[in-house]
């Protein structure tokens, strides 16, 4: 795999910004001159937590290793403490990553733009993240993966005051689009396939079990897995593996 940090401009953003890239790399001879052909590859856009960058799943995970061995692209955003929203008092994440970070990165690197070879998946708040962007684009990912995720996200606003404040500001989340709840609820079709899991000892465990009955009991197509666990790096590094394995299946 090549291991790529992209430095840009975000027009969303309105601002400079990063996205560490993992890219397949071809096989070639040494000394042979051939010409490799370059395939647009199935890609896994990877969302980080609440306080955490663009660099943490390559630091604390072995995503590289299990990427590869599928032959897939991963791109990792940087989006700081937003819950991937579109922030009252601040930058518009949600529209960055949904729309501005997938366009930007097929035109950067060899990526596949097919909705049935797109996935994104993240922890925590990146499991939100996940759930939100997929769950409000069903046409641009075939399928979304959330662990540990914080789903409830009126739930977490005692936790998180002054981001929360940053973010909504005074505007209404139950029944808005960023309440996955209220997305679940009211989406079109058949959706995108969902894979969710949480450790028994994680602090949204709860809420994970709430959100996992909302979505059955709304028809949605659903795996949910659970284990021992904690809200943790072993868990996350350990439970990439069937999202991606879960993700295959759907090629």
């Amino acid at each position: 795999m090549a291991r790529i940090t992209c430095d840009f401009f975000s027009e969303a953003l309105q601002c400079s910004t990063s996205m560490t890239v993992f890219l397949p790399q071809p096989n070639s001879q040494i000394g042979v001159a051939s010409k490799i052909k370059q395939q647009k590859q199935p890609t896994l856009y990877l969302l980080h937590g609440l306080s955490d960058d663009h660099t943490i799943w390559s630091r604390f995970t072995s995503i590289e290793r299990y990427a590869s061995a599928l032959g897939w692209a991963v791109v990792m955003p940087a989006a700081g403490r937003s819950f991937y929203t579109d922030m009252e008092h601040g930058y518009d994440f949600y529209t960055y990553v949904s729309e501005e970070l997938p366009t930007l990165a097929q035109s950067f690197f060899p990526l596949s733009d097919k909705k049935e070879e797109n996935f994104i998946a993240g922890l925590s708040m990146g499991g939100y993240g996940a759930f939100k962007v997929a769950l409000r684009n069903p046409e641009k990912f075939a399928a979304a993966a959330s662990m540990s995720g914080s789903l409830d996200i009126n739930e977490r606003l005692p936790a998180f005051p002054r981001d929360f404040n940053y973010i909504f500001g005074n505007r209404p989340i139950l029944g808005s689009d960023d309440d996955l709840y209220h997305l679940v609820s009211n989406i079109k079709g058949p959706g995108p396939k969902l894979y969710q899991c949480c450790g028994t000892e994680d602090h949204n465990y709860e809420a994970n079990i709430r959100f996992r009955d909302h979505c059955l009991n709304a028809g949605l197509d659903l795996t949910y897995e659970e284990g021992p666990g904690g809200h943790d790096w072993g868990y996350w590094d350990k439970h990439i593996q069937p999202v991606l394995k879960f993700f295959e299946k759907q090629l």
